[in-house]
């Protein structure tokens, strides 16, 4: 009886086998140089139909100096900066065709006495975009909304708060600021 039930499972498992679809390799993937899908974000000249994309931050120096001189005319003892985040466009050769932005992003880092007051916090991240939201539009790169990374920082500690432009202007009027800096916080 035992014979016959080991040979009963060792042919059930190998008709369970020749049964199970056959696995097809998976496809190929795209060479370096292939152009990937046409998008709003993606350069259509000739030079662009040779790239291989990589993602890639671009130097807004005049942006960033006048977002640090704007965020410390709030607070002197802050840091702020400003860059544009896209693609670069990699050429067969290796070379660099050229950078096609996406976003412009801004950071900040904010001393705090106190990590714990989320009214405090929330009253900066709104003053932070009174400034970001002030800029010509001439002078944001890109076509999407960009990311805004506040670092709020103790003698102690940090706390991180990262959000796009669109998230917070898709905040409902007459928030309060600890009900702003919750809102964000929740969208994490």
């Amino acid at each position: 009886m035992r014979r016959i039930c080991q040979s009963l499972f060792l042919l059930t498992l190998i008709l369970s086998a020749c049964s199970l679809p056959a696995i097809s390799p998976p496809p190929p993937l795209p060479s370096p140089t292939e152009a990937p899908p046409v998008s709003p974000t993606t350069d259509v000249t000739p030079e662009s139909q040779n790239c291989g994309y990589q993602w890639a931050h671009g130097d807004l120096p005049e942006l960033s100096g006048s977002f640090q001189e704007s965020i410390q005319a709030l607070e002197p003892g802050a840091q702020a900066s400003a860059y544009a985040f896209g693609e670069n466009c990699i050429l067969p050769d290796g070379s660099i065709g050229r950078f096609l932005a996406m976003e412009t992003d801004f950071n900040v880092m904010l001393p705090v006495d106190d990590l714990a007051n989320e009214a405090v916090l929330g009253r900066w991240i709104v003053r932070v975009m009174e400034v970001i939201e002030s800029i010509p539009e001439d002078q944001i790169a890109g076509p999407r909304p960009g990311r805004v990374s506040i670092v709020f920082e103790s003698s102690t500690a940090q706390a991180v708060m990262n959000f796009y432009t669109d998230q917070y202007q898709a905040l409902p009027a007459g928030l309060n600021h600890e009900e702003v800096y919750h809102a964000l916080q929740s969208q994490q």
